[in-house]
């Protein structure tokens, strides 16, 4: 979110280096959507209630595999193995 014209650059080596700068409110955007699905995540482990902590943890990884599932399907591919599969990985561990 905040390296995304510096950092981002040598992360994402794919990507024209004049879209950096072009794409930089874009890229803010999903890192402080990101930023806030972590959160919740969070939030779900410091819950006193297993029963509320259990459903703040499935309403967060739901909408992360939703968000993966969407990437995947509009953006690339790669999207929902490097974030809906995981997220579908934890919802299993959490409701078994």
């Amino acid at each position: 979110m905040f390296a995304w014209t510096t950092r981002g650059r040598k992360v994402f080596t794919a990507i024209p280096s004049d879209l950096f700068e072009r794409t930089r409110v874009l890229a803010a955007n999903q890192g402080l959507y990101n930023g806030f699905l972590a959160a919740g995540l969070i939030w779900s482990l410091v819950i006193q209630d297993p029963g509320w902590s259990k459903n703040v943890a499935l309403f967060f990884l739901s909408c992360i595999i939703v968000a993966g599932i969407y990437g995947g399907v509009s953006a690339h591919k790669s999207i929902f193995y490097k974030q809906a599969l995981p997220a579908m990985g934890a919802l299993v561990v959490l409701l078994l």
